[in-house]
């Protein structure tokens, strides 16, 4: 009962503080910590999908080292790919599970067991969210549930600050020309005078 109490208390506060931030690195890295935390993982990560390449791109993370993170380009086709289409994908074993991209790393790192969880914009795959464990774990319902709300926040979360910062461009765009019809019409103001 207390891991439901904590995972609740967790996804009242990251609700609120992404609510209150429109900076998408913040929620990104908000959301890493919260899971790693609430978990007691070993590191969490935050990709984004680059259509272009094909490739997650870490958005954030917590609890993993730089040379893990660095260790090369993460493939959306080879890298747990189930988990973008099909939903949540748990590995119990790194070094036995056909899934992993860089196993060896993996189990260089201390990873034992990974769960992935698509972060879903619109039904379009936006990236994933991963737990990392350093211990055999047969993640629960509940565990997978918990990581896709906070999947569900952080696809929503950065859309809204996407669109945030969209408005204010086009508020910008709209002052800038705005500014220039009155410097337009001052000047005419001027010139009849």
């Amino acid at each position: 009962m207390k891991k439901a109490v904590m995972n609740y208390e967790t996804l009242l506060k990251v609700t609120h503080d992404v609510v209150m931030s429109k900076d998408p690195v913040e929620v990104a890295s908000l959301i890493v910590d919260s899971v790693k935390n609430a978990l007691q993982a070993k590191g969490a990560a935050l990709f984004l999908f680059n259509r272009k390449t094909n490739e997650l791109e870490i958005a954030a993370s917590t609890g993993l080292s730089d040379e893990y993170l660095n260790k090369g380009p993460v493939s959306a086709m080879r890298s747990i790919a189930g988990s973008l289409r099909d939903g949540p994908v748990a590995i119990y074993d790194v070094t036995d599970d056909p899934r992993i991209q860089y196993p060896e790393e993996a189990q260089k790192e201390g990873i034992f067991s990974i769960l992935s969880v698509p972060i879903i914009v619109r039904e379009d795959p936006i990236g994933a969210l991963r737990v990392y464990v350093a211990e055999p774990w047969e993640a629960s319902l509940e565990d997978v549930n918990f990581v896709q709300a906070l999947a569900q926040i952080a696809g929503m979360a950065l859309e809204m600050s996407r669109l945030y910062q969209g408005l204010k461009t086009s508020i910008e765009v709209l002052k800038t020309k705005r500014g220039a019809k009155s410097v337009d019409m001052t000047s005419k103001m001027k010139s009849r005078f």
